[in-house]
C-alpha cells in the first residue's frame, strides 16, 4: 500500500513535507491545501490530515491556542487510519508527537482558562517540541 500511495502523491507534496519540517507552517498550508482540494481518497485525507497539524502549528504560532487544539485535533483524527506508515512517511511518530502536544495544550486550557499571552511560545517553547515529519527507513530484504 505504501509504495502505490507515494507513487500516486502529487510531486508538490514532498515540497509541502519540507516546508512543515522547517517550520513554515503558512507555506506549507498553501502548498497542501492546492494539492488536497484537487486530490481523490485515500490521497485527500492523508494531505488535509497534514495539512490540519500545519495549520493547528501555525495558530500555535500566533498565540490561538484554541485554533491550534481544534485543528491539531481534526489532523490526528485523520491521520490515524494510515498508521504505521503511509506514502514512505512514518505516520505513527506524527501521530505520537502530535497527541503529546495536543496533550500539551489541552492542559495549558484547564490550567489558565483565560486567552494565552501572546508571548506564550516565548515562554513556553523550550518545552514544546513541535511534531516533525519523518520517511520511515524499509529494512532491507
Amino acid at each position: 500500500m505504501s509504495e502505490e500511495a507515494s507513487e500516486s502523491l502529487e510531486p508538490a507534496f514532498w515540497d509541502g513535507i519540507e516546508q512543515f519540517n522547517q517550520q513554515e507552517f503558512y507555506a506549507c498550508h498553501d502548498t497542501l491545501e492546492a494539492i488536497w482540494m484537487e486530490a481523490r481518497e485515500p490521497q485527500r485525507t492523508f494531505y488535509q490530515g497534514i495539512l490540519q497539524i500545519a495549520v493547528a502549528l501555525y495558530h500555535l504560532g500566533n498565540a490561538n491556542l484554541r485554533g491550534a487544539t481544534i485543528l491539531l485535533g481534526e489532523g490526528l483524527n485523520r491521520l490515524r487510519r494510515y498508521q504505521p506508515i503511509y506514502a514512505e512517511i512514518d505516520v505513527t511518530a506524527l501521530v505520537i508527537q502530535s497527541a503529546e502536544l495536543l496533550t500539551q495544550l489541552q492542559q495549558a486550557q484547564q490550567v489558565g482558562g483565560a486567552p494565552i499571552a501572546p508571548d506564550f511560545l516565548a515562554t513556553h517553547l523550550p518545552t514544546i517540541t513541535l511534531p516533525t515529519i519523518t520517511l520511515a527507513i524499509a529494512p532491507p530484504p
